[in-house]
């Protein structure tokens, strides 16, 4: 099993977090309190999972959620860079399209204007 790790970088009018491992129910937790004590108002947040290697139910339900909190608080959830097991989980489930999903971090960026 390989441990969740994520870091931030605060963009103008955004907050890029990289999320790299395996999200799961021991962990999924922990992600949702970061991102919650980075993001502000108003802010797009983009996740970067290029280094996601596996995402559970759990997980999925933190995107989903991470997704309706961003709408409540005047901003937008993309997901970028999304990798094979990951990708799969979120086609299978029927959440793919729920999704504002970009090919890397930067497009996403540009797309939004959040560089």
């Amino acid at each position: 099993m390989s441990p969740l790790t994520y870091d931030r970088r605060d963009l103008p009018g955004g907050l890029l977090i990289t999320v790299a491992g395996e999200l799961d129910s021991t962990n999924e937790r922990g992600l949702e309190s970061f991102v919650h004590e980075h993001h502000r108002l108003g802010q797009d947040l983009i996740l970067d999972l290029g280094g996601l290697t596996f995402i559970d139910s759990r997980g999925l339900y933190l995107l989903l959620r991470l997704d309706a909190a961003m709408r409540e608080r005047g901003g937008a959830l993309r997901l970028a860079a999304v990798q094979d097991a990951p990708a799969r989980v979120l086609r299978i489930s029927g959440a793919w399209p729920a999704f504002d999903i970009h090919p890397d971090a930067q497009t996403a960026m540009h797309a939004h204007g959040t560089t």
